[in-house]
């Protein structure tokens, strides 16, 4: 039976195109690489947190890991979180530089070991031995002893589905199937993210994302995945991987395009600036969020113009 392909097309057609931008200029220099992974590692580090409660903001994410300074009235266990998912990172980092990698139940425990290593040392990389409840979510995990076995499960399905699926739909559902199990007490939520990244990175991409303002979109969907409609959830981390290929392709040079406000890009063009908002939230049109807001560029609004002129 076919796989059921949840990524929209434009976008796996502007994130293949971008990937193969990158691809043309590679190898890219050592400081370059130095130099993003270490930008995109310190916003993972502080918007993985982030969306599960940890209080530090990116500032204080970088004075923790950069200089050890010990921020006053921040909890201990949020200075901690942002160290272990530090060496969680610099783990995967050195782990998809020395080749392929296979994603197995091992490694998942491995990384979950890393990032709750110095918060919840009687679990790390442990599965849990109690039933589990996820807050504002009506899906209930699996009993404790179903949590081995929905885990090979979920091994075997990658294995079945890795030549199949895009790299960012298979990342993105693995993610999402890894939550539902839910197989750890404390963690599961960093430890999926850190998941999907290992298996777009080990696919050529730049490491992808979720932004904190997008907490509550992002829980939504991932309920919306629950109930059997994964396309949003897709679409989120397909948006998330397509922002980090616009930095890398800002940082070498091979876009020059300028971002613009969704206002700003309205004006000349047939579209209206509310709905260039819903084509970027929508993924049809290539877009950038920072903050609450939506940023493009003239070309990507001309692109999208183009397209729909072909298509009548």
């Amino acid at each position: 039976m076919p796989a059921v392909d949840h990524l929209d097309g434009r976008i796996r057609e502007r994130i293949d195109r971008k990937r193969r931008q990158l691809d043309q200029q590679r190898p890219l220099s050592a400081a370059r690489v130095r130099k993003l992974r270490e930008a995109l590692q310190l916003q993972m580090t502080y918007h993985s947190n982030a969306i599960e409660g940890n209080t530090l903001t990116l500032r204080e994410t970088q004075l923790v890991l950069e200089e050890g300074i010990t921020i006053k009235g921040k909890p201990l266990r949020d200075h901690l979180e942002a160290k272990d998912h530090k060496e969680a990172l610099d783990f995967l980092f050195d782990l998809t530089a020395r080749g392929r990698v296979t994603l197995s139940e091992h490694l998942i425990r491995q990384l979950h070991q890393l990032v709750t290593r110095e918060t919840d040392r009687q679990g790390a990389g442990r599965y849990r031995i109690g039933a589990v409840t996820i807050a504002g979510a009506t899906h209930t995990p699996p009993e404790a002893i179903d949590v081995p076995r929905s885990m090979s499960e979920l091994v075997r399905w990658l294995g079945a589905n890795q030549r199949r699926l895009h790299p960012v739909e298979l990342a993105a559902l693995v993610h999402h199937r890894l939550a539902n199990i839910h197989p750890f007490n404390d963690g599961n939520g960093r430890t999926a993210r850190l998941v999907m990244n290992c298996l777009l990175m080990r696919s050529g991409f730049p490491l992808a994302v979720i932004l904190k303002n997008d907490r509550k979109k992002y829980y939504r969907v991932l309920q919306r995945a629950d109930r059997g409609a994964p396309a949003p959830f897709v679409l989120l981390v397909a948006q998330a991987v397509e922002r980090s290929l616009d930095l890398y392709l800002r940082t070498v040079g091979r876009s020059s395009d300028r971002l613009i406000t969704l206002a700003e890009a309205s004006r000349g063009s047939p579209y209206s600036a509310k709905y260039l908002n819903l084509l970027a939230a929508r993924g049809q049109l290539a877009a950038e969020k920072r903050g609450r807001n939506w940023y493009t560029t003239v070309r990507a609004v001309e692109e999208y113009r183009q397209g729909r002129l072909r298509k009548r």
